[in-house]
This record gives structure tokens, C-alpha cells and sequence, in this order.
């Protein structure tokens, strides 16, 4: 595994959630929470890292993790460069480190890389000079930091903790990556209970998820739950998905008003997004009162901003 710390420490790559302390996680918990604003108010804005400059590098499509990412770094007051990794120099023949390579001698400081092959931000991260850090924006179906730090928040901020909760995650979770690192920051974090509910052929390898409860009925996963975490099917990944028919999963496996009654009644309903409506989740439950997923979207960029004041902030002049 790339180091993800310098050697006095602190933290200068973020590639996932693995093997940080909780000490760590709530650090960067408690930094993202210092960024949150209600909506109606005026965004966070600081000088911080003016004169830097981040890169965002997307070889997969997105909207909520790279626009969160050019708002963080905007209101940190950085330059950022967006890269749309299909349209560049990539699809001529060129490799991500002689891309990477280009950018660093134009001074850039920070790069945020999503690719849907894995081990593509690790191998960058290897490489690059001594004061350039590397932030994971999603990597095939291993991690996706980000994405774990902003549940965690939102989860804290809707239920006053995170130790002792009962949380189930639901869904496609073979070929996600959102689960993976929401398992890595909830157990390090302390959650008492997590489950993982989905159809035999979504579960993860034997070797995955070690303490989770597995369940293949979805109304026993959710009974009782604290929080419920729901998950996108992703055809993209899956090598045969003609055999995922939308109208069979949802009846098995959709959330409904009437199932998320099995989950306590103070239950929060979560997403990572995009959603597919009436295949994974109700409408009704979306955007019912249970529903964290708006608070989820806003907490994208406070976390975001606070991993990117955490690397930036030694070796690069900026002060924390």
C-alpha cells in the first residue's frame, strides 16, 4: 500500500480510507464540520491555499464528486485545472504519469484523480515530486475516500454519533466502491453494527467486509437498522447485466415507504448518487423526511475542502 503520510505525519496523500486511526477520521471530521454552512447562507471562502494550484483528472464521468472538488478548492482559494481525461492527450496514447508529468512542471499541487482502473492514483502517487500530494476521487470498485468521510459526517450530523449505531448497507456492493470505504470509516469509526444486504450475486467475496453481517432477504437487513445506506446498481461494471432485470430487483430489493418502516423509526435513509428511481429506492422514500441524501451532496464540499487544507497544508507554504 502507497504511503499516505510524510514523514513527520501528517497526511499528504488521501488514496482510501484504510489504515487511517479514528484519531485521523475525526480530525478530518471535525475540519469538514468547520465548513459546513445551511443552505441560504454564504459558502465558506478563505485564502488558505492561494497560490496553489489543483488539478482535477477524470477518466469516468461525473458531477457531484468533481464539481464538489472545484468548489472546494475554488474557496480555498486555489487554481484549479479540470482535465477531461477523454478529450485529452490520454486518448492520443498518452499514459496518466506523462499527463501527471506535463501538469506537475506547469506547478501544479494537488491532483485529484478518478479512473476506472485500479491502482491508477496509488502508481501516481508513487511518482510524483516530494511536495505534490494525490487525492483519490474514485477508483474502479476499491475506494472512494471522499465519499466515505461525507457519510460518516452525515451520519454524525443527523444522529449525534457514529459508535454504537446499527447501519445497513444495501444494494450492488460487489462492484462498489462507495461501500468499501464506508465500511473502512464506519468500523474504524466505531458503529456497533454493519450489514450488508444484497442479492447473492451483489455480495462481496468471502474475503471482504470481515465482521459484517451478510443478508440476502432485504426486510431482514433493514429491521432495527439506524441508518440505511442504499447503493446504485452499476450495469457499468457488471459483466453480464442483461440479467439484472430493473422491475424483479426493485420488487426484492427496492426501498419503499412500507420497508423502511422495518428500520427504526427514526431511521436516516442515505445514497451516494446518481439514484435510479423505482430500482434501488422509491421516489416517496428519496425525498421523504427520513432522507439525508440533500445533507450528503452538501457535506461533498466541506469534506472536500478539508482534505484538500489537510495535504496541502505542509511542504506547500500554505498554514492551516
Amino acid at each position: 500500500m502507497t504511503r499516505q503520510t510524510r514523514a513527520d505525519g501528517s497526511l499528504r496523500h488521501l488514496l482510501t480510507l484504510e489504515g487511517l486511526s479514528r484519531r485521523e477520521l475525526e480530525a478530518l471530521l471535525d475540519r469538514a464540520q468547520a465548513f459546513v454552512r445551511p443552505l441560504g447562507a454564504r459558502p465558506p471562502s478563505t485564502g488558505l491555499l492561494a497560490g496553489l494550484t489543483v488539478a482535477n483528472l477524470f477518466t469516468e464521468p461525473s458531477t457531484r464528486t468533481r464539481v464538489s472538488f472545484e468548489l472546494a478548492a475554488k474557496r480555498l482559494g486555489a487554481d484549479v485545472v479540470n482535465l477531461e481525461m477523454q478529450l485529452s492527450s490520454r486518448i492520443k496514447g498518452e499514459s496518466m504519469l506523462d499527463t501527471v508529468f506535463t501538469l506537475e512542471s506547469l506547478h501544479v499541487d494537488v491532483f485529484v484523480i478518478r479512473d476506472a482502473e485500479a491502482g491508477v492514483p496509488a502508481l501516481v502517487a508513487a511518482s510524483v515530486a516530494p511536495h505534490v500530494s494525490v487525492l483519490s476521487a474514485g477508483e474502479g470498485s476499491v475506494s472512494h475516500p471522499t465519499q466515505g468521510l461525507l457519510d460518516a459526517l452525515t451520519i454524525r450530523q443527523r444522529k449525534g454519533r457514529i459508535k454504537g449505531l446499527a447501519v445497513a448497507i444495501v444494494g450492488d456492493i460487489r462492484h462498489s466502491r462507495v461501500a468499501r470505504s464506508a465500511y473502512h470509516a464506519l468500523a474504524t469509526l466505531g458503529v456497533a453494527e454493519l450489514r450488508v444486504v444484497a442479492p447473492p450475486a451483489l455480495l462481496p467475496g468471502d474475503d471482504e467486509f470481515r465482521g459484517c453481517a451478510r443478508y440476502t432477504d432485504l426486510e431482514a437487513g433493514l429491521r432495527d437498522a439506524d441508518v440505511v445506506m442504499m447503493l446504485r446498481i452499476q450495469r457499468e461494471r457488471m459483466l453480464d447485466e442483461a440479467q439484472l432485470d430493473p422491475d424483479a430487483y426493485f420488487r426484492a430489493f427496492g426501498l419503499t415507504s412500507e420497508r423502511l418502516r422495518l428500520a427504526k423509526p427514526d431511521a436516516i435513509v442515505m445514497h451516494p448518487q446518481p439514484m435510479n428511481r423505482g430500482v434501488e429506492i422509491a421516489s416517496e422514500v428519496a425525498d421523504g423526511p427520513q432522507s439525508a441524501i440533500r445533507d450528503q451532496v452538501r457535506n461533498g464540499v466541506a469534506v472536500r475542502m478539508a482534505v484538500l487544507a489537510t495535504v496541502a497544508r505542509a511542504g506547500n507554504g500554505a498554514t492551516a
